[in-house]
């Protein structure tokens, strides 16, 4: 009998030690799985905010190129026009994207930005149409809006 009750004592311990080896492997695999689940979704996040930024980086080009374009307009502003002079189609083209990527910069970029982008694109606006005044340069005029614009998309964008 004690014979018997031996073999159950070691058949006992060897279950009990593949018990406690199943246990701390399933707990092994357990948080290897989750630490490979995070990193993935680390990786995700990496990836999505690296797609933003080069989204935001294309919007700001898109915005800077046509807002020259516009003071390009401007600094070619002709006394008197009429709606089917080459500069007044031009420009009214020109306008209308410079009013879309504008209104792009408000839907990407904090509320700061776009109020920059705002002020730069009126002041392009009331220049390309209304003109300025005899003496007065257009470079200065748009100055200070074109550089708080650049200044509040550098500062967003790290």
């Amino acid at each position: 009998m004690t014979r018997m009750s031996g073999q159950v004592w070691v058949s006992l311990i060897s279950l009990g030690g593949v018990a406690l080896g199943g246990v701390l492997s399933y707990l092994v695999q357990h948080r290897t799985q989750q630490s490979a689940e995070r990193a993935e979704q680390q990786r995700q996040r990496i990836a999505v905010s690296e797609a933003r930024r080069a989204e935001r980086l294309a919007l700001l080009e898109r915005f800077i190129e046509v807002s020259a374009e516009a003071e390009r307009a401007a600094y070619s502003r002709p006394a008197d026009h009429e709606h089917t002079d080459p500069w007044f189609v031009t420009t009214s083209d020109v306008m209308n994207r410079l009013w879309v990527a504008e209104r792009l910069i408000r839907v990407q970029f904090p509320l700061s930005v776009h109020q920059a982008a705002r002020a730069h694109f009126l002041d392009l606006n009331r220049t390309v149409w209304e003109g300025l005044p005899e003496g007065e340069s257009v470079r200065d005029h748009l100055e200070a809006n074109r550089l708080a614009f650049l200044d509040a998309a550098r500062e967003t964008m790290g």
